[in-house]
């Protein structure tokens, strides 16, 4: 298996599109986290969260990756806080340059890749963090060369606005499932579906990468019975949704062990039947009817266009990316080459009149 990377375009990195979420790997022991880590490193796995329910062994990490510092991103949280042994949320400065300071000991280096204001929800969490000094640490941090970038942890586009808002973004880690963006009343689906999409696109069309957490929305979409569609998805199902929104670099699914790494990292050989997603059409409210999610089910096209990255290079060009637009303008087939024949409008499972929308879009472009 070939891992597949992305390219960070607030920097030089290409970045891993499966990374590696610790949410859970604490539970598996030194022993499995560094062998676990290892065989992650050597399937080209490059992108780390370090934030976790539990105390993460970091000494593990650490020694997992011992020679090997330059293939290795840490996502690193200002904020929480495992001195203590268990996980603790914090906005005390004091506590924040304590708990960096362990993290950094702990995994051996001198630097942070992505340094991150850390699961910043509320408006006044944000409003604190932007100015009672967390946000200034982070930037004399990086000023000195111990962070290279600086990035928000948040389920709420409206604080994840305000960060864009003051320019200070390269990556963003957020929630992105089915689950979250077409249910209204999940405890962290915040957000309605539109303005979760323009969320994404505008991520993309200022160069901010986002790092996907809560793929499976903490394991219910995987099950029937817990499935706020009742209907069950797959793990390659949702890793695939995830990796299709604007702006996505990196899917970080939880992993315990080498087992789930294992399963995990099989789906850069998945067919791509086994990653279609377009059952959800099916099943998903209302709302998101005639809303185009780019998943290439209407493929293949009859005249060849490339019907979902078209939708995708008119919606990001809308929400202001002048490079979109570039890209639209390279493409060898465009919205104009539609010949109305249909065939996507009777396959897309969210009912966009695909056929109607091309000459939108080629109206749009003045093709």
């Amino acid at each position: 298996m070939k891992m597949e990377y992305r390219k960070l375009l607030h920097g030089s990195e290409q970045i891993s599109v499966l990374g590696f979420g610790t949410s859970s790997i604490g539970m598996a022991g030194e022993k499995e986290t560094e062998a676990t880590m290892a065989m992650a490193l050597e399937a080209g796995v490059n992108y780390f969260d370090m934030a976790s329910a539990d105390a993460v062994p970091f000494g593990a990490f650490g020694r997992a990756m011992a020679g090997q510092r330059e293939k290795v991103y840490f996502q690193i949280h200002f904020g929480a806080d495992y001195q203590s042994g268990t996980y603790g949320w914090t906005t005390d400065l004091d506590t924040i340059k304590r708990s960096v300071d362990w993290q950094l000991k702990e995994l051996k280096t001198d630097y942070i890749d992505f340094g991150f204001l850390h699961c910043i929800d509320e408006k006044a969490d944000m409003e604190h963090a932007l100015k009672g000094g967390t946000l200034d640490y982070i930037r004399q941090l990086k000023k000195d060369g111990v962070v290279r970038h600086i990035g928000l942890s948040s389920h709420t586009p409206e604080v994840v606005h305000m960060a864009l808002d003051a320019g200070i973004l390269d990556m963003l880690m957020f929630s992105i499932n089915p689950s979250y963006d077409y249910q209204q009343k999940e405890e962290y689906a915040i957000g309605t579906v539109d303005e979760r999409l323009r969320l994404y696109r505008r991520c993309e069309a200022e160069g901010v990468g986002i790092s996907v957490m809560k793929a499976f929305s903490a394991g219910q979409l995987l099950s029937a019975k817990t499935s706020p569609f009742r209907k069950a998805l797959t793990e390659y199902q949702c890793i695939q949704y995830a990796l299709d929104k604007p702006g996505v670099l990196t899917v970080l699914p939880g992993v315990r062990n080498r087992e789930d790494l294992k399963r995990i990292l099989g789906f850069l050989e998945a067919a791509p039947e086994e990653k279609d997603y377009s059952v959800l059409g099916t099943f998903a409210p209302q709302d998101t009817e005639g809303i185009c999610v780019y998943c290439n089910h209407c493929q293949p096209c009859p005249s060849g266009l490339d019907v979902g990255l078209i939708n995708k290079y008119y919606d990001l060009t809308l929400a202001g990316d002048a490079l979109a637009k570039e890209h639209y303008a390279s493409l060898e087939l465009k919205a104009g080459d539609c010949t109305g024949c249909g065939h996507c409008d009777s396959r897309c499972p969210f009912h966009v009149a695909q056929s109607e929308r091309m000459q939108e879009i080629r109206a749009y472009f003045g093709e």
